[in-house]
């Protein structure tokens, strides 16, 4: 059995700084085959760094307090406190506070199977300047821990700083 508090677990921000507290109790608890983070979003803060889907995953956000709003491919939804919202593999989505929500957004994200991302499982929608429009882009993490996106059309690629 493993047991821990949520203060325990060290801090750790995704490389972009698209939020200031995520807590990785998957990796605290020594899970492998289940995915969960918790995270404190400010207005204006994000789960991710962008509109993305997981290929291999499903992924569940539990809001605890707060309102959170996830892009999705047919519209935002709002997911209010107290409330669970769940991504198939394959469905894109960007989970965020709004920058004029009037309080901080702290909920769960839960994802399986697996603890950790394949990282070549994972495509985000960016602007690809090669072909010049928004497309979808393989990840990679660069041994410096920074982001390296590859257009799925062209196969340009680029680190994000």
């Amino acid at each position: 059995m493993e047991r821990v508090t949520i203060d325990e677990v060290d801090n750790q921000p995704n490389p972009m700084a698209v939020h200031s507290v995520r807590r990785p109790i998957s990796q605290a608890l020594g899970l492998s085959d289940f995915a969960m983070n918790y995270f404190e979003l400010e207005p204006g803060e994000s789960f991710s760094g962008g509109f993305h889907t997981h290929h291999d995953q499903e992924e569940v956000f539990y809001i605890q307090s707060g309102t959170a709003a996830f892009d999705t491919e047919n519209g935002t939804a709002t997911v209010n406190a107290g409330e669970v919202i769940r991504f198939a593999p394959g469905d894109f989505q960007q989970g965020y506070n709004s920058e004029d929500a009037d309080e901080p957004v702290v909920g769960f994200a839960f994802g399986a199977p697996g603890s950790r991302h394949d990282w070549d499982q994972i495509e985000s929608v960016v602007y690809c300047q090669e072909c010049e429009t928004e497309l979808g882009h393989g990840l990679e993490l660069t041994d410096d821990g920074q982001f390296r996106l590859i257009c799925t059309e062209c196969g340009n690629s680029f680190v994000l700083s």
